[in-house]
């Protein structure tokens, strides 16, 4: 299965389990567009496609930022592109990564666009606050499809188990 593809059985899961799921209404392609921009960098395929499906979402406690806006806030782009603003100037996290969720233990779980794969997909790494070297980051996955829908699908499991 490749990254799109495990993006498209998380959608299936997130949308099979509504009772512990939450999502948005997605992003159109203005709003995706306009993401990228502020961030410099383009989006992986499968963070994409999630991020046109929902937005941002959870299942089962885990978070995800994507792209969103409230209207308490207005155009302002929330999700991904906040925390990834924020870190880059406040812990001069790296240009080239993209935050979208929190590891739970004060790191950043980010995809690094300066490692692009022939799928056009980036790994994901834990980024902590003061990181230079790359290679010393926790690497979480080779792609955001797959990590995320391995996360939820162990996410729902321990949920049903326990319920």
């Amino acid at each position: 299965m490749n990254a799109v593809e495990a993006s498209e059985q998380l959608i299936e899961l997130v949308r099979g389990n509504d009772d512990i799921a939450n999502h948005a209404d997605g992003c159109d392609a203005g709003t995706m567009a306009a993401a990228e921009s502020d961030l410099g960098v383009a989006f992986p395929p499968s963070y994409r496609r999630l991020i046109e499906e929902f937005g941002t979402w959870d299942i089962a406690g885990e978070e995800f930022l994507g792209v969103y806006q409230t209207p308490a806030m207005g155009q302002k782009l929330l999700g991904s592109v906040t925390e990834t603003l924020d870190a880059r100037s406040q812990y001069g996290m790296p240009s080239d990564l993209i935050v979208v969720m929190f590891d739970g233990m004060g790191g950043l779980v980010a995809l690094d666009s300066s490692q692009v794969d022939r799928e056009g997909e980036y790994p994901v790494l834990v980024w902590n606050p003061g990181d230079v070297d790359r290679d010393s980051m926790e690497r979480l996955g080779d792609d955001f499809g797959s990590f995320a829908f391995a996360l939820c699908q162990r996410a729902v499991t321990r949920w049903q188990e326990s319920g």
